[in-house]
């Protein structure tokens, strides 16, 4: 009921206001008609206290773009009802009482207790010069109990309505912070998933195409070592489909029992992948130093993964058969360079070739664990791959010597 209220009152505003006024207006004619020492018997409203009561109930259309001035008029009306000897009900200061709520409805706390404060304090100052003889404990009790209960019945009303309007916010902030969030990490599931799906078929498509002209200049010319590189070729393809289902079994469902269960790739199978390139005619070193430390998972498959893409691209842009891979352990880091000494890619770009993502997506891979990437042609010619990864997520960024720059 008092919600439907509410709504009606938001709906119908001036409506609302000329309802308060009519009623505020009745009651202190009412208030006016009734004796207050015998309530049974009525007399004729005074002209003066009608003209009064009309003034305070119009001033109360105005509590919305001036509350003060309203509390201010109306009290004042009825200080004049006081001063000219009229005993004050709480009748004859319905608009005053009304005034005072809408003060406290629309206001803040402060002004609404500095505005009952001010208007009791007048009103019991006015009623108790007037009447000396009066019981000055009834007047007291009486006039203070009407006059500040509108005030905090006031006061309470707004702040439910704050409260109300608080949680409302703080549940469409939450809905649209969840909805934001839920789209970052899909944002960045697809991003992971991309780079994963582009390395796998970069490097294996990369290796099946060498493989595959390799093969077609061997059946013209050198016929009997033909067969050797087409077996390279089939297992290129092979090992190109069994990492493309265990990437692509991450979509699955995690009820499917379809998904596979394999370990993701890292270094230590760095000699396998070392072994496809060098089947496909690039022929890698590998150095280390310091003491081999275990990385954590998300580190591994990323050191794995940037290695792998790298060679991938020597493979095909740096026309040369040797390349080399430098891992140096640290404490906290690892630092990994792959340089090779080729020559870099000059046949022109077909009409209508997009340009590859290969060091945008190791860039970000370097990025999500919290490692640096640089790559740029070398010192003495070929290109070089620097990367800084971390033991773990957690490690700081190492000084930036520790991170060979191009």
């Amino acid at each position: 009921m008092i919600s439907e209220c509410r709504d009606t009152y938001r709906r119908h505003p001036r409506v609302a206001d000329g309802a308060l006024a009519m009623a505020a207006f009745v009651l202190g004619v009412i208030g006016s008609a009734v004796k207050p020492d015998s309530p049974a018997h009525v007399r004729v409203p005074d002209t003066f206290v009608v003209v009064i009561c009309a003034a305070a109930s119009v001033a109360l259309l105005l509590h919305r773009a001036r509350p003060r001035l309203t509390t201010a008029f109306t009290t004042a009306c009825a200080l004049v009802l006081a001063l000219a000897g009229v005993q004050l009900t709480p009748l004859l200061q319905a608009s005053c009482l009304a005034s005072l709520f809408l003060l406290a409805v629309r206001t803040d706390r402060r002004t609404a207790r500095t505005g009952a404060v001010t208007a009791t304090v007048t009103l019991l100052v006015a009623s108790l010069t007037q009447d000396p003889e009066f019981p000055w404990g009834f007047v007291i009790v009486g006039l203070v109990s009407w006059t500040l209960l509108p005030g905090a019945f006031g006061d309470a009303v707004r702040s439910h309505t704050e409260y109300l309007a608080a949680a409302e916010a703080r549940a469409e902030l939450a809905e649209r912070t969840r909805e934001e969030e839920a789209l970052r990490r899909v944002s960045e599931e697809r991003m992971r998933m991309a780079r994963e799906l582009h390395d796998v078929v970069a490097h294996h498509v990369s290796l099946a195409a060498t493989q595959a002209r390799t093969a077609t200049y061997l059946m013209r010319h050198h016929p009997e070592r033909a067969p050797e590189v087409m077996e390279n070729l089939c297992d290129s393809t092979d090992e190109a489909l069994r990492e493309l289902r265990a990437t692509v079994g991450l979509l699955r469902q995690t009820g499917d029992t379809d998904s596979p269960r394999a370990p993701a790739p890292g270094l230590a199978q760095l000699p396998d992948l070392l072994a496809s390139f060098e089947r496909a005619g690039l022929k890698v070193d590998v150095t280390t130093k310091g003491d081999v430390e275990p990385l954590s998972p998300g580190v591994d498959l990323t050191a794995y993964r940037i290695i792998q893409e790298a060679l991938t691209n020597v493979t095909k842009h740096a026309h040369t058969a040797h390349a080399g891979v430098h891992l140096a352990y640290t404490r906290s880091w690892v630092t990994i360079t792959v340089v090779d000494d080729g020559r870099p890619d000059t046949q022109a770009p077909r009409p209508g070739r997009v340009p590859g993502y290969g060091l945008i997506g190791m860039r970000e891979r370097a990025q999500s664990v919290g490692g640096r990437l640089q790559a740029g042609p070398g010192a003495e010619g070929g290109f070089t791959v620097a990367l800084g990864l971390p033991m773990h997520k957690t490690a700081q960024h190492p000084h930036p010597a520790e991170v060979p720059h191009k």
